[in-house]
């Protein structure tokens, strides 16, 4: 957890403005208010807990629905005056269905890449009766690797032809089968994403 040491209770009252952030796509998910208490049990338990203003209480999110928020990091910013909570949500976040407060359409693009991975690691060990991911992984790693090697053929040849729209949906199939090789390999998409940082980086 990141520079929580010299927050600044008393500017903001003794409630916090908390911004929670989907770790894994960059989505904002929703915003809330933390006392010293409810950041203390956050901490403590590794799930997102609020102060209620409504109820006057302490408020674990997903308490009654079950659709909590577990906590992956903390960061304050630049004032200490506000929270940058990064979580792992399990279902919906907003109590009106939505992934989102702000509903479901608002979101970076490429972080659904990250929001497809979940879908794909929750179909490992399904049964492949039930969608072709499942199927699919089911097969094992070489028939996966195998359909990443045969889309990215499909890819190049799009790219050769100059064919636009071949290439987009290619490409899209490109990333789907990389995305369940890479589940079948239990290797993570932020594995990855950390190689092409650090080489960035270098």
């Amino acid at each position: 957890m990141s520079n929580l040491e010299n927050l600044d209770w008393h500017k903001v009252d003794g409630l916090m403005p908390a911004v929670v952030q989907d770790a894994g796509t960059g989505r904002v998910l929703m915003l809330g208010y933390m006392n010293r208490e409810a950041l203390e049990k956050t901490r403590a338990t590794g799930h997102v807990t609020f102060f209620s203003r409504s109820k006057q209480r302490l408020w674990t999110k997903g308490e009654t629905s079950g659709n909590k928020l577990e906590l992956a990091e903390i960061q304050a910013d630049c004032d200490g005056d506000t929270l940058l909570v990064q979580a792992i949500p399990h279902g919906p976040t907003c109590h009106l269905g939505t992934d989102t407060c702000w509903g479901d359409e608002v979101h970076p693009s490429a972080g659904f890449l990250a929001r497809l991975e979940r879908i794909v690691e929750s179909r490992v060990g399904a049964d492949p009766e039930s969608s072709y991911t499942a199927r699919l992984l089911s097969e094992g790693v070489k028939r996966c690797a195998q359909k990443v090697g045969e889309e990215g053929v499909e890819v190049a040849l799009a790219a050769v032809a100059g064919d636009h729209d071949e290439l987009v949906e290619e490409s899209a199939d490109l990333l789907y089968h990389l995305l369940v090789t890479l589940a079948a390999s239990d290797v993570s998409l932020e594995e990855v994403c950390r190689t092409l940082e650090s080489r960035h980086r270098g």
